[in-house]
């Protein structure tokens, strides 16, 4: 059983172990052994701020003081190791699973709802960045990766991201919550100890917005029995050519229209909106495919590969939650072992993606890894 242990860092920001038993999270009661014996200044309250482009209607945040983040320290200056004689960091003892408030959010730390979208020609509109910024790290070692991992402490991660998810979810003006990972140096990591982030947005961001409306329009026209991500994944392991993994719970496949080179979706076989609404059964299964799938992308080649895992999860708000259904997005730019695909002008500017795979060919090979 995951157990949560809450206390503060000096300068007041939360900071949460979770530790899988009883005996460990013992550890973390002890206020001498979780006291944060830096003397951070108390951080500002001030939010950045989010902007209003009434160009294409999205909100863009504006976060400048992200510029003096921790980039890239050595081992031994490394913020997510623990805290040992005189090296002072974001973690005071030794930890299974941490989560901690980012010093240097993008969102954050004041709490509040943004106003309606402002709608066309409004002018210049600005508002506080509300919401929150969080960085799990998955173990208290330097090195390694998620998919070495040893399967209990990928299912304390589990419990952790289902337990932040509900929290989050329930601050005001929350709209959704964004569990994800970058690894790799390609992907612009600041950090090579392995870990994750979480964020709570104050507005449904717009990639969301795009799914979620297909998602409604299907579930309504199913009447409300199917989701889309239900019926996707239905086709996708009947025609069987784009499937990675089956299990009982989860199944992975490369999707139809994949954007990225390496592509795969893991998605839960019930619909469940969240993180959170996965049951026990379902998150140990979750514990043992998820870091299967990302050794198969690191057997593809002979180094390491870099990938962005983005877990997507249900919007809160009333209208479009009940539509949705909880799918994992692991992907990454490398499309050959020293080529990597970069969003130029046609991804960039236009949005219009280009693969230089073939989806069918790309699960074929993610069939075949040896991850032994």
């Amino acid at each position: 059983m995951t157990i949560m242990t809450p206390t503060r860092l000096s300068d007041g920001r939360e900071l949460l172990y979770f530790d899988a038993g009883e005996e460990a999270a013992a550890r973390h009661r002890d206020p001498e052994q979780v006291r944060d014996r830096r003397s951070l200044p108390a951080r500002s309250t001030d939010a950045g701020q989010v902007r209003f482009d009434e160009l294409i209607g999205e909100w863009v945040a504006v976060a400048a003081h992200r510029q003096d983040r921790t980039h890239l320290p050595s081992e031994d200056e490394c913020p997510l190791c623990p805290s040992d004689g005189a090296r002072r960091t974001e973690i005071p003892t030794g930890y299974e699973v941490a989560v901690f408030e980012n010093r240097f959010p993008s969102f954050g730390p004041q709490h509040g709802i943004l106003p309606a979208d402002p709608g066309p020609d409004v002018g210049e509109v600005s508002e506080p960045a509300y919401g929150r910024c969080e960085v799990i790290a998955f173990t208290d070692s330097h090195t390694g990766s998620f998919s070495g991992l040893p399967y209990e402490r990928v299912r304390t991660v589990i419990d952790a991201w289902a337990q932040r998810t509900e929290a989050l979810s329930a601050l005001p003006g929350v709209q959704q919550v964004f569990c994800f990972e970058n690894r790799g140096a390609e992907i612009g990591v600041t950090l090579h100890h392995p870990h994750g982030q979480i964020y709570a947005y104050p507005y449904v961001p717009p990639r969301t917005v795009r799914m979620a409306k297909q998602a409604r329009r299907h579930f309504l026209r199913s009447g409300g029995l199917e989701s889309q991500t239900a019926a996707i994944l239905a086709a996708e392991r009947a025609d069987g050519s784009r499937m990675v993994l089956e299990g009982q719970h989860f199944s992975a496949y490369v999707p139809f229209a994949a954007r990225w080179p390496l592509e795969v979706h893991l998605v839960p076989h019930r619909q469940v909106a969240d993180l959170a609404g996965l049951h026990g059964e379902e998150r140990d299964e979750l514990a043992e495919l998820y870091p299967e799938l990302l050794r198969r992308f690191d057997a593809l080649y002979d180094s390491p590969t870099p990938y962005i895992a983005a877990w997507h999860q249900a919007p809160v708000d009333a209208e479009l939650r009940p539509a949705g259904h909880l799918h994992l997005q692991l992907s990454s730019p490398r499309r050959a072992a020293d080529k990597l695909k970069y969003l130029a002008g046609s991804e960039a500017a236009m949005g219009a993606f280009i693969n230089d795979t073939v989806p069918e060919e790309t699960a074929a090979r993610l069939r075949g890894a040896a991850t032994a």
